[in-house]
């Protein structure tokens, strides 16, 4: 459903939160221990903090439900066919197989967590290499919602600059099928209509962008709906005196 733009002011228009407490973040998910590229700076305000809904992403990511309907299929094809011992199996692989989907489920959102700043995106991450990410918000050329049920929904961005990361390093945080230009995704996020537009009034100290709040397509979208922003926050000490700002960064931890 697409948002005019008078709907979407309304439902957004509340001032930006004042701010968490940068404690806060070295207790809630994966920590920074002091990387400059997941930890915020002192002088940073941190907007917002947040990590997948466990449910949403194991059925968005994992494909859980997409699983579940296959083995379904299968069991009652077995039993329609009078091979009870053929669907027995089918019930007990799709068991495991969905358990293990959930379980990796489960590590993702337990091992990720997003925060926005009012100068940049960070996006700690990582299964089995903890990864942190630094996108300068400067660098965001448009957001893209798509909703994914409840108030849960992913956000894609779409990056400028040279310095892009890899789709596996990223994965499952990256939008699917965008391998040649790699979209930085939050997965599975609460209040997702929210907090895009969050992201466009914090991205509008550097200007405007693109801004979709209706539905990410699966293929390549040319451009998303101009949506007005608004007004630019207090000027601050730019990202670059702090971060290289010249693309996307990310490293290892």
């Amino acid at each position: 459903m697409a948002l005019t733009t008078t709907d979407t002011r309304a439902a957004t228009d509340m001032p930006l939160p004042g701010g968490i407490d940068h404690a806060e973040l070295e207790n809630d998910g994966p920590t920074a221990h002091g990387d400059r590229l997941g930890t915020p700076a002192p002088d940073e305000t941190v907007l917002w903090k947040g990590r997948p809904g466990l449910g949403m992403l194991a059925r968005t990511a994992f494909h859980t439900r997409t699983l579940g309907l296959y083995m379904g299929a299968l069991i009652v094809i077995a039993v329609v066919s009078g091979r009870n011992d053929a669907a027995m199996v089918a019930a007990g692989l799709g068991a495991v197989l969905i358990a293990l989907l959930y379980f990796l489920a489960w590590l993702s959102a337990r091992s990720t967590l997003y925060i926005l700043t009012d100068v940049r995106l960070i996006m700690r991450i990582g299964m089995a290499i903890e990864t942190r990410i630094n996108i300068p918000l400067k660098q965001v050329k448009a957001a893209h919602l798509r909703p994914r049920g409840g108030d849960y929904g992913d956000i894609a961005l779409e990056i400028g600059g040279d310095r892009l990361l890899g789709h596996i390093l990223l994965w499952p945080h990256v939008r699917p099928w965008q391998f040649t230009q790699p979209q930085p995704m939050l997965r599975a996020v609460p209040d997702a209509a929210r907090l895009a537009q969050m992201i466009a009034d914090v991205r509008a100290q550097y200007g405007a962008i693109d801004l979709n709040l209706s539905e990410i397509k699966e293929a390549p979208v040319s451009a998303g709906h101009h949506a007005p922003v608004a007004a630019p926050v207090a000027a601050r000490t730019p990202v670059g005196n702090r971060l290289s700002d010249k693309g996307f960064e990310g490293a290892p931890a």
